[in-house]
């Protein structure tokens, strides 16, 4: 094989590896989401927030400071994400690519090199339209349940609770998106790092993603008196 046809091909298969385990992810997800690490926060959520919002005024300051909290984090990494690609699009427009074509085992052209940097921008830019509608989500359940008009009212619990879990949603999409940026930065030396760092963050995603029985044994045993009363809303909606 060529030396130029090796980003076609490695850069393919990376990311078809990587395409193909959260393809799977997302169908665990929906069909057995207490396998998953993603599932079991999303019902812990879920189960939180109408505990807390059966006494709005009690625990408002409480759920307020949760929110503001997990805006925080939301915020860091928009910040991080937009600073990143500016800087990325700077360097870009400053630096010659003839410095560290040395470096890299694979197709030197400029467009393969624009390709790169365009891809490794584009990945950053989702982060931060992910992490700016997470923290959309999060400012909109702030208001939702410290209503004192919500208590008992079990549809507007159910709204919050949908709306709680789509800004965790957004948060871990603009999470994956910084775990896809590390092999797209790779790709810049060439095909080979990038196609092994799909396939290792794969494996790790895959640990990390995944529960145990002694995990979800925890989880369903919290879950059964909410289950069997049936006040547990659809936390995947």
């Amino acid at each position: 094989m060529e030396e130029k046809e090796l980003d076609f091909v490695l850069v393919s298969l990376g990311l078809l590896v990587f395409g193909v385990y959260h393809i799977w992810l997302v169908i665990t997800v929906k069909r057995n989401p207490r396998n998953t690490v993603i599932g079991i926060n999303a019902e812990s959520r879920s189960q939180w927030i109408i505990s807390l919002m059966a006494d709005p005024v009690k625990n408002g300051v409480l759920m307020v400071q949760t929110f503001r909290n997990n805006m925080m984090a939301s915020t860091l990494l928009a910040t991080t994400a937009i600073t990143l690609s500016s800087i990325i699009g700077v360097f870009v427009s400053s630096t010659s690519s003839n410095v560290s074509s040395r470096l890299v085992f694979g197709n030197k052209s400029e467009i393969i090199s624009s390709v790169k940097y365009f891809a490794l921008i584009l990945c950053f830019l989702v982060a931060f339209l992910c992490n700016v509608q997470s923290i959309r989500y999060y400012a909109h359940v702030s208001f939702l349940a410290t209503l004192p008009t919500s208590q008992g009212k079990k549809e507007a619990v159910e709204y919050a609770a949908r709306s709680l879990n789509r800004g965790s949603f957004c948060w871990s999409l603009g999470l994956r998106a910084f775990y896809l940026s590390f092999p797209l930065y790779l790709w810049i030396f060439g095909p080979i790092p990038m196609f092994g760092c799909c396939c290792l963050m794969s494996i790790v995603l895959y640990f990390l993603d995944t529960t145990n029985s002694f995990t979800r044994q925890l989880h369903c045993e919290s879950f059964k008196e909410n289950d069997n009363k049936g006040v547990l809303p659809p936390a995947y909606a």
